[in-house]
């Protein structure tokens, strides 16, 4: 509500809604008029000279149109800024708003023409690194986060207790989970630290474990670029020679990499856990139980203790469609446990169709996963909105495979969770489908790459009924393409799913335990993929003694300058595991050999 004067106010709170009520005490009556969006902007530029913005905390007051204008005029319920393009009285406008307008007890209700809104934007600060002051805000940026982070590196790194504005404090001993909630005052500052926290994200969703690392290199080349480039030398050339450099290590480290033994999968999960051996041994177990391929999911367990189990499931690779169906931000995940499916061998085209599905979902109160082949707009569209007005718990994804494999795999998921597929070809349609096609899921997790569907055990005869058919397609099959694709089925059937069940004695130790037990096993998972180095920092130095070899092979001398830069920050991480451990880091470094 925009009020002005003694009696007379001019609301535009409903902008969805186009309507603007001017209102007088002295009015009698009712007069409606149409009026345009300018045409509004110059009746209120033609207003009393003040102005009062209701609705905000603290009222806002303004003496001056000017004043209003720079700020704002009034605030659509979509958001938008108005903002008047006059500031003259329209004799024109007056007239058509009739002369009695003001001047006898009567209400005015002309209606808005619904135009897009002239839109006020914050004005953007410009800096400029004329003197240096830009680039060394963007490193204090950087180093305050990285110090943050770094506590935590190496077997004695500490622990950091972040604040939770709605239940209990968390202590986390995770490079990118202290790097999401930092937040600088000085904008600038801030950038930095974003920066950083890009490569503490990036490690994190490619191996899941080593950010904390991620964020003292990055903090390293900084640090030794910052000094160069003050030297007078040219940023850009310096930046090639980092990144050709850093693509011949690459290459070194992978000569460097040997393959992890069973026997060392309890050593790797323990040492990512905080040394840890406990958590070790039961990632290790778990991994033996389903294979060093086989899914591990973790969940928050009941009594203090730590248990594992194994049951049947399956996972692939097929994400969700929106992101706006994600029930944890963090991980940017979407959890459900005692989850519904429906499935459908066809795209869904209209909304229409689920809404019986949803209606039941709705009244049941249970979460529901829809897999189809394709989700379009619409239908997509009805089904975000009913998520993010909490009315459903709900997901979608698209069906794993293509043509006839499609079909095959909706048709494994159906065996695992007792679900119904919607075909047409048999009779089934989707408009008329209710409770008796949808299928039950004891857990199901997606993230934007993968899907795992825990069954609740109670279709365990049809999911062995259903590999011994598979079997016998393999035995029948040709083609060995065709034999590794039935295998792959047979094994996402077979395999199972390791659940691992976190305990502990109050909830801030259990979100700790479970964040070092997510570690570990990401750890352990990269460790079976790619092999394991020397810990310790001392493979990036190892590394480091390389450079001069990659060095001599650049051909400009500012890019010999980058692969300096990378030799010098190579040493950072050795460095601080030896500080956090109360040793010198300059010593231990120059001892490593």
């Amino acid at each position: 509500m925009l009020e002005r004067g003694p009696g007379k106010s001019i609301n535009l709170s409903g902008w969805l809604n186009p309507t603007v009520k001017i209102h007088s005490r002295r009015a009698k009556g009712n007069v409606k008029s149409t009026l345009s969006l300018k045409e509004i902007n110059l009746l209120l530029a033609s207003a009393a000279p003040q102005f009062l913005i209701r609705g905000a905390s603290p009222p806002l007051r303004f003496t001056s149109l000017e004043k209003m204008a720079s700020t704002f005029t009034a605030t659509s319920s979509i958001g938008s800024m108005v903002a008047p393009n006059a500031h003259k009285t329209d004799k024109k406008l007056m007239n058509k708003l009739s002369s009695s307008s003001f001047g006898r007890r009567q209400n005015v209700f002309p209606k808005l023409r619904r135009s897009s809104p002239a839109v006020v934007c914050a004005a953007k600060e410009l800096h400029f690194n004329k003197d240096g002051t830009t680039i060394r805000k963007l490193q204090a940026g950087v180093n305050k986060l990285a110090d943050l982070v770094g506590v935590t590196l190496g077997p004695k790194g500490r622990n950091v207790v972040l604040e939770s504005k709605y239940g209990s404090p968390r202590i986390v001993n995770d490079g990118v989970t202290v790097a999401r909630e930092v937040e600088l005052e000085d904008p600038v500052e801030n950038i930095g630290a974003k920066l950083v926290r890009q490569a503490a994200a990036k490690t994190n969703d490619l191996a899941g474990d080593g950010t904390t690392t991620s964020v003292v290199l990055a903090q390293g080349f900084i640090a030794e670029g910052v000094k160069v480039v003050a030297a007078g030398a040219n940023p850009v050339l310096i930046t090639r020679g980092i990144e050709k450099t850093a693509k011949a290590l690459v290459a070194e480290l992978k000569k460097m990499s040997k393959e992890v033994e069973d026997s060392e999968l309890a050593d790797v999960a323990a040492v990512s856990a905080g040394n840890n051996a406990e958590i070790g041994s039961m990632i290790a177990e778990a991994m033996s139980r389903v294979g060093r391929k086989g899914v591990v999911t973790l969940e928050e367990g009941k009594s203090a203790e730590n248990a594992l189990y194994v049951v049947e499931g399956m996972q692939f690779d097929r994400g969700y469609v929106s992101p706006y169906f994600v029930t944890d931000s963090e991980k940017m995940s979407v959890e459900f446990d005692n989850c519904k499916l429906l499935l459908v061998d066809k795209k869904i085209t209209n909304a229409r169709d689920l809404v019986g599905v949803l209606e039941d979902a709705i009244r049941g109160g249970y979460p529901i996963l829809i897999i189809a082949e394709d989700i379009e707009q619409e239908a997509l569209a009805t089904l975000v909105v009913n998520k993010l007005r909490g009315t459903l718990k709900i997901a979608a994804l698209k069906a794993p495979g293509f043509g006839e494999r499609k079909s095959q795999y909706l048709d494994d998921i159906a065996i695992l969770t007792g679900a119904t597929v919607i075909r047409e070809e048999v009779g089934l349609s989707l408009d008329k489908a209710g409770k008796e096609v949808l299928g039950h899921a004891a857990k199901v997790v997606l993230t934007k790459e993968t899907s795992t569907i825990v069954g609740d055990g109670s279709t365990q005869d049809a999911v062995q009924k259903r590999v011994t058919q598979i079997k016998n397609l393999i035995e029948q099959a040709e083609q060995d393409y065709e034999k590794e694709k039935l295998n792959e089925r047979i094994a996402k059937l077979s395999g199972g799913v390791a659940v691992i069940q976190v305990g502990a004695q109050t909830e801030t130790e259990l979100k700790e335990k479970k964040l070092r037990v997510e570690d570990a096993l990401n750890a352990t998972k990269a460790a079976v993929e790619e092999g394991i180095v020397v810990g310790g920092g001392c493979t990036l130095l190892r590394l480091a003694s390389k450079v001069d070899a990659i060095k001599a092979a650049l051909d400009n001398d500012e890019e010999k300058v980058g692969a300096d830069i990378v030799k010098r920050a190579l040493s950072y991480p050795l460095k601080l595991i030896a500080k956090n451990a109360g040793v010198n880091g300059s010593v231990v470094s120059e001892g490593a050999f």
